[in-house]
């Protein structure tokens, strides 16, 4: 069997000097190896004809949407790889309204999902920064986002999955039941596994009625500590956000720079970002003035962003974060996630680090749920110099998560840029069980080798 016989457009094969350089390099792993070759399947029978090609030529498989991760996951690392890069099956199926179920294929782009399902007054909830990412990506690392406080992450919006399996055969896990307690949870297993147990070729989504209504709010906070002082009596509140965004002004600065223009208050030093929804418009406005007694000795300033404009702007400074740190500096932002309580000392442990290790540290996260995105600079370093702070700070970093009882990925996914800091915080029994299930699914180890452990 040849690829020229699976794949026979040349746009859609690419063999050595011939790899388009983004498969072969990344912002946060050096050294990326070379591949043996890259295809761009269209169709699930496409998929099952190019596993039975790596299965026969003893290739490892990476499959590939978006190439928006930052944990390297979707990284080769060692030169004998198939990618399968499936962006280009990027079709809305079917929208099945009496089910309120969208059918698509994995290279489909969130943006372009919530576009489609809000046109047809419909809503998927789960917000990852990133727009351009595929939903096949989400699917792999159970993507979180800014709406997961409210409303949850992508294993709470998946009914079927069409998964081809390291064999070539295809299974379909799930079901449009909303009940279903027949035998063990196979569809989540495969959620969230960073392309290590299976491609999935076609996801059947569930969606909800779009709400009528919603409403910003930017708070501003003296310190870090009283902005998540105010997190906490928020969620305490019953107020229920949708979205509650945290992020220092020594952050947002830099967005400020890149987008040339600035946030609605410039009072204090760290900032809460709150989105409210609602069918109800007095709902929202009770909410709002709810807020403003509960938060009136914590808070410096609220500020109601009433147009579309407005709330527009302000959620584009906080999306455009890491576009803007990428025009001033080399950088490496983390996902460690901790019990709610705990998001105050993690943030200022960071601080200290900072000042322990001398490398520049910012923070924002989506607080409502723990996630905190700390962002670590390179700036003036040398290349020794940074890469030896960096690991000294991480260390420290990771085991205060631990101690916290918190994990070292709440929606990245683990890739191979946190494999020994996962492997250390979790139980021997844990990492046995992984094992165990991916070599009963990959006794061949064929399916991104080396990523998660």
């Amino acid at each position: 069997m040849q690829l020229q016989n699976i794949i026979q457009e040349k746009e859609r094969l690419f063999f050595g000097s011939e790899v388009p350089e983004v498969y072969e390099t990344d912002l946060f792993v050096k050294g990326v190896a070379k591949v043996h070759a890259v295809v761009l399947p269209e169709t699930t029978e496409e998929v099952v004809a190019l596993v039975h090609y790596a299965n026969e030529k003893e290739l490892s498989i990476i499959a590939r949407g978006g190439g928006t991760g930052v944990a390297g996951a979707q990284v080769p690392i060692t030169g004998n790889e198939l990618i399968i890069d499936v962006h280009l099956m990027n079709h809305i199926l079917e929208l099945d309204e009496e089910t309120m179920t969208l059918s698509l294929e994995p290279g489909v782009q969130l943006q372009e999902i919530q576009e489609f399902v809000e046109s047809k007054g419909y809503f998927y909830p789960p917000d990852p920064g990133s727009k351009h990412s595929t939903i096949g990506g989400n699917v792999a690392t159970n993507a979180g986002g800014m709406r997961a406080v409210k409303y949850g992450t992508t294993r709470d919006y998946i009914r079927e999955l069409e998964i081809v399996l390291p064999t070539g055969e295809v299974v379909n896990l799930g079901s449009l039941n909303i009940k279903n307690s027949s035998g063990y949870d196979l569809k989540d297993l495969f959620i969230g596994s960073e392309g290590t147990l299976g491609i999935t070729t076609k996801i059947k989504l569930k969606i909800l009625p779009l709400p009528k209504y919603k409403q910003s709010v930017l708070l501003a906070f003296d310190t870090l500590a009283e902005a998540t002082d105010g997190v906490l009596t928020i969620l305490k509140s019953g107020i229920g956000p949708t979205a509650l965004e945290m992020f220092e002004k020594s952050t947002i600065e830099y967005s400020e720079k890149f987008s040339g223009y600035k946030l609605q208050s410039q009072k204090g030093h760290a900032y809460v970002l709150m989105t409210i929804d609602s069918n109800d418009e007095g709902a929202i406005s009770n909410k709002v003035e709810t807020l403003n007694s509960i938060l009136e000795t914590k808070v410096l300033e609220i500020v109601p962003l009433t147009t579309p404009e407005e709330e527009d702007k302000v959620w584009k400074l906080r999306d455009n974060i890491l576009v803007a740190l990428m025009e001033f500096t080399e950088y490496e932002m983390l996902d460690e996630v901790v019990p709610i309580n705990r998001f105050a000392e993690m943030i200022e442990y960071t601080k200290e680090l900072q000042e322990i290790h001398g490398l520049s540290v910012i923070n924002f996260g989506h607080a409502g749920d723990g996630n905190i995105h700390t962002v670590l600079m390179k700036e003036n370093l040398d290349e020794e110099t940074w890469q030896a702070k960096r690991e000294a700070l991480l260390d420290d970093l990771y085991q205060k998560v631990a101690e916290l009882g918190g994990r070292p990925s709440a929606e990245h996914g683990i890739g191979i840029i946190k494999k020994s800091y996962f492997e250390k915080m979790s139980d021997n029994i844990e990492i046995e069980l992984m094992k165990k299930i991916k070599n009963a699914i990959d006794p061949n180890n064929r399916l991104n080798p080396g990523k998660l452990f």
